[in-house]
């Protein structure tokens, strides 16, 4: 028979001990575990619930019993009760179980092994680069946050870890390339899965937050639709900012798009340059003059993921009119809606209000998306030849279309 529902029993107390590992095993691997306590009361039974459940009572208390025979680390406490009917009872009142290896392990022997693989990598952070750290705090509060992080490193991830962070430590402004690190085990693929970490621990402990590696250069794809500003006749060019920055051109309209494929698409335009956009890192052209003070025209997918870029490319350049993200579009084209996968939340004080009417109308039917692909081509692209500048001339706003396909069967054989 079970006992009384309100007595605790040693499976409960265990789990109890499972949650206060899993609240505070980063802070005890931040800064020692030695003091952690966990008392639990135990809610004996009343003499009322021993008349009704005896034998569920006898077993609660037999299994305290043994467990305070078995773990003199676990300190059950007990007191004594004079019921009138069932005479003197000697029942557990209250369990203290002091130190984090010790509540780990009465927790369970998984947890235990995962809370002492944490606290020796902790330890070993510590005693290895507490004497460096700018801030023995901020090298706790870096293991307290990255805590599941570390635990979760295989032992030789663990190694190049130590190795990475001292190293980097020691050669502040290396200039170097993630491929030059004389660091066996380390590669590119390595510090991209682990940078987080490694950021954080290398600021804890040198108080800086570049890791001072000479960093891929950021790549921006242009496609130029005006013969006139092609640098050297090209057409399509990826190249890093920095460079794209130093061209010296001065495009009338330029054209952001998300899409890749409807950058490919896009015929000669006069004036006219179009960027793929690469999602959220649009802010990034700001760093390119003749895109951030130029006149840019964005469209992106009628989803909330599209208005948050959107905002985010105002926030960088000045002069920036969106394209088929209205109401008025997102509601023709109700049959070609699919779920947003992960909305963005949040507001976006730079929105026009027509562009904030569509966003109110894609999270009140439920987070939809229309994808820009899915807008038929026509449309999308008198839309956007329609926001070319006016003082250009009715010839020179022509659009330089791909010739119609030739039939290659003779006349009257098709």
């Amino acid at each position: 028979m079970a006992p009384p529902s309100a007595m605790v029993t040693v499976a409960a107390a265990r789990e109890r001990a499972r949650k206060r590992v899993e609240q505070d095993q980063r802070t005890w691997a931040a800064i020692g575990g030695a003091d952690a306590a966990l008392q639990i009361v135990l809610h004996p039974p009343t003499e009322r619930a021993v008349l009704q459940g005896q034998a569920g009572v006898i077993a609660w208390v037999q299994s305290w019993r043994a467990l305070a025979a078995d773990q003199t680390s676990v300190r059950v406490y007990w007191e004594d009760r004079q019921w009138p009917s069932v005479g003197a009872q000697r029942v557990p009142v209250r369990c203290v179980v002091s130190g984090a290896d010790t509540i780990a392990a009465f927790a369970g022997a998984s947890i235990g092994r995962e809370w002492c693989l944490l606290r020796d990598r902790a330890s070993l952070l510590r005693s290895v680069f507490a004497s460096k750290a700018a801030s023995t705090d901020a090298l706790a509060a870096a293991i307290r946050t990255h805590g599941r992080a570390i635990r979760a490193l295989s032992e030789a991830d663990f190694t190049i870890l130590l190795h990475v962070v001292g190293w980097l430590s020691a050669h502040p402004y290396s200039g170097w390339r993630i491929r030059q690190l004389p660091i066996h085990g380390i590669d590119t693929k390595w510090l991209g899965h682990n940078r987080t970490l490694v950021e954080s621990l290398h600021a804890a402990v040198t108080g800086r937050a570049s890791l001072g590696l000479l960093e891929a250069p950021v790549l921006v794809r242009v496609r130029f639709l005006d013969p006139v500003l092609r640098p050297g006749g090209l057409v399509d060019l990826t190249a890093p900012i920095e460079q794209l920055a130093a061209l010296p051109i001065a495009p009338t309209t330029v054209f952001v798009f998300e899409n890749l494929e409807t950058v490919l698409a896009m015929p000669e335009l006069p004036g006219a340059v179009v960027v793929h956009g690469s999602g959220y890192a649009a802010g990034r052209l700001r760093g390119i003059p003749w895109v951030a003070s130029g006149r840019i025209v964005y469209w992106g997918d009628l989803d909330s993921d599209g208005f948050a870029i959107l905002h985010a490319v105002r926030s960088s350049c000045a002069d920036v009119t969106s394209v088929l993200m209205d109401e008025t579009t997102l509601l023709a084209y109700r049959d070609l809606w699919v779920p947003e996968p992960t909305p963005a939340g949040g507001g976006y004080g730079l929105l026009t209000a027509d562009e904030a009417s569509a966003l109110g109308r894609i999270r009140s039917e439920g987070n939809v998306r229309l994808e820009q692909e899915r807008i038929p081509w026509q449309v999308a692209l008198d839309a956007l030849t329609a926001t070319l500048p006016t003082t250009l001339t009715t010839s020179s706003r022509t659009v330089l279309r791909p010739p119609e396909p030739v039939s290659r069967f003779p006349a009257g054989r098709a």
